[in-house]
């Protein structure tokens, strides 16, 4: 019986990691294409023969984005480890800090995109 429960606990830590990757993967690629996404306007503008707007923003909440991802992903792996580590020796203490860390930048990211949006659109209208 006890075997059981070790295998499971040790299972959903492994599934729990799993949603790490996943989600520190989207947010790389996020990255990736809101910093890609402002090249790419840079570039139409130039080959219409435009002064192209500086973008320089776009691409570096981008490269925070990309950044973010993969400080999260080695967070995960450090939480991850930790749990298999306390549920081998049998005292399991549930993630308090990081949950906290990665909910509170997550939204001043989101803000930080919408303010930045928000900005954009004042400019050009």
């Amino acid at each position: 019986m006890e075997n059981s429960n070790r295998a499971r606990d040790h299972l959903a830590n492994e599934r729990t990691f799993l949603a790490w990757v996943r989600t520190s993967v989207a947010i790389v690629v996020f990255g990736f294409a809101i910093g890609r996404f402002a090249v790419a306007l840079r570039q139409l503008a130039r080959f219409q023969g435009q002064m192209p707007k500086s973008t320089g923003l776009s691409v570096w909440m981008g490269m925070i984005s990309i950044f973010a991802g993969v400080v999260m992903v080695v967070a995960g792996l450090l939480r991850y480890r930790k749990t298999r580590a306390q549920l081998d020796e049998g005292k399991f203490e549930p993630a308090g800090f990081i949950v906290d860390l990665v909910t509170i930048l997550t939204a001043l990211f989101g803000l930080a995109l919408a303010g930045y949006l928000f900005y954009v659109e004042k400019s050009l209208g």
